[in-house]
């Protein structure tokens, strides 16, 4: 495989402004002053008024009042502003999000990164600085980023999600079975998705995928809405398979999540220990009071109509409408009972979809205030991210808030998001300054 060799060629036209921003020319360090706004932590809902905040390398300095920064350091004047975390995406996916499944079948890696690097680049630019990556062949893309070769959020990767046959990941065709272990199909060599069946199957690719360099595991463990083999109602994988999984996950210091919608699929997931539950759209009461006694999250995505769905055929139609007649009830449940919730997209197969990022954080103000839902996509979902533990590849600051050592991860909004959400619908027009590890990536107040 020749994945990262084929990013080089895209760095010329999507290259990153890190290395300027880090060290000019004459080895000036990295420093820049925000002054003026009011600062909105990430976890509480009271502005900080009348402070300074001093960023240095990659890292927030010092928050105080009247900072003297150094002569060599950027100033920025941001009175009228809010200085507020860069989001966070819980479940994002990289190469999926803006590749249509017609360019995903009829090309390869190569088409595949070029594509991703472009994806990224956008999220960045829509203020998501950290996304953590629920399937996908984005090991590569995670490396690409972190070494300035292309601009992106921080990637807490998942590697190629893994899923029994017939499974929801399954997407080879029925003339690809009866399938053997030396005959895989093209998509699973090139990290799409790994098929495992038994336990020593499920065993050897968690560990391929801790090896190529994943933060967390991802399985199915019941029926999808866009795989065109298993109805909604299916559980997947046995509970030993699953078991298996999530002990080897918590060998390396790190967690299973699962791709779960119908309710016993929910709770086969929490039987066998895994600790975030992606969609969980048709869970009962009883379940989601499960959540709070298996210390598990709940990764939920605010889908209520067609506007944030991929194109989808009859059957798969049938399926959605499963995950949207539940997703009123979950929210306000999970909300009542204290569930510890996380703001993702899963955002698929369009490049305009992905557009509507910040839109579909802003669409949780149906069940949360302005405050719950920015604390949920940026304080709370960096909590999510701690679970990686050891495998975090930023183990040097906190993400998702404002606090002097945290990650210099910022946005200065043209407006107050506490009182009006929807300003992160249209991060062109209302995000004035989106900095991520310290750089400068847009600043439209010079």
């Amino acid at each position: 495989m020749h994945r990262t060799a084929l990013l080089f060629s895209v760095c010329a036209a999507i290259a990153s402004p890190v290395a300027a921003q880090d060290s000019s020319a004459d080895s000036t360090p990295n420093a820049v002053l925000i002054r003026g706004a009011s600062i909105f932590t990430g976890c509480s809902p009271d502005l900080i008024e009348g402070q300074d905040v001093y960023v240095a390398g990659n890292m927030i300095s010092r928050i105080g009042t009247d900072l003297e920064p150094p002569e060599f350091a950027k100033v920025i004047e941001a009175d009228g502003h809010v200085l507020m975390p860069g989001l966070i995406d819980a479940h994002w996916h990289g190469v999926y999000a803006t590749a249509t499944i017609g360019q995903l079948m009829t090309t390869s890696e190569g088409y595949w990164n070029l594509l991703t690097a472009v994806a990224q680049r956008d999220t960045l630019y829509r203020g998501f600085t950290t996304v953590r990556d629920t399937a996908g062949p984005m090991f590569d893309i995670a490396r690409a980023t972190d070494e300035g070769l292309i601009e992106g959020p921080r990637v807490f990767p998942s590697g190629p999600a893994i899923s029994q046959t017939s499974g929801h990941m399954d997407f080879r065709m029925t003339r690809d079975v009866p399938a053997t272990p030396d005959k895989l199909n093209s998509l699973e060599t090139s990290d799409m998705f790994y098929i495992a069946d038994g336990v020593p199957e499920v065993l050897k690719r968690v560990r391929e995928n801790l090896m190529q360099g994943a933060t967390q595991i991802k399985l199915m463990a019941g029926g999808g809405v866009t795989s065109s083999y298993d109805p909604i109602h299916t559980m997947q994988y046995t509970k030993a398979e699953l078991e298996a999984a999530v002990e080897q996950a918590e060998n390396w210091g790190t967690y299973i999540l699962t791709h779960a919608i119908n309710d016993e699929a929910v709770n086969h997931s929490l039987d066998a220990g895994v600790k975030s539950i992606e969609h969980g759209h048709m869970s009962t009461r009883e379940t989601l009071e499960r959540f709070i006694e298996e210390d598990a999250w709940l990764s939920m995505q605010p889908f209520l109509d067609d506007e944030d769905a991929p194109q989808l055929n009859e059957f798969q139609k049938a399926k959605y409408k499963f995950v949207t007649d539940g997703t009123d009830f979950v929210y306000r449940t999970a909300k009542e009972l204290g569930v510890k919730i996380a703001f993702g997209t899963d955002t698929l197969f369009s490049a305009d979809l992905a557009k509507r990022q910040g839109a579909q954080l802003a669409k949780l103000q149906t069940w949360f205030t302005p405050f719950e839902a920015l604390k949920m996509a940026t304080c709370d979902n960096a909590e999510l991210l701690k679970l990686s533990g050891p495998l975090t590849p930023y183990p040097m600051g906190a993400l998702g808030v404002i606090e002097e050592g945290a990650y210099a991860d910022l946005i200065l909004v043209d407006g107050n998001p506490l009182e009006n959400l929807d300003l992160v619908s249209d991060p062109d027009g209302n995000f004035d300054v989106i900095m991520k590890d310290g750089v400068i990536y847009k600043n439209t107040l010079d």
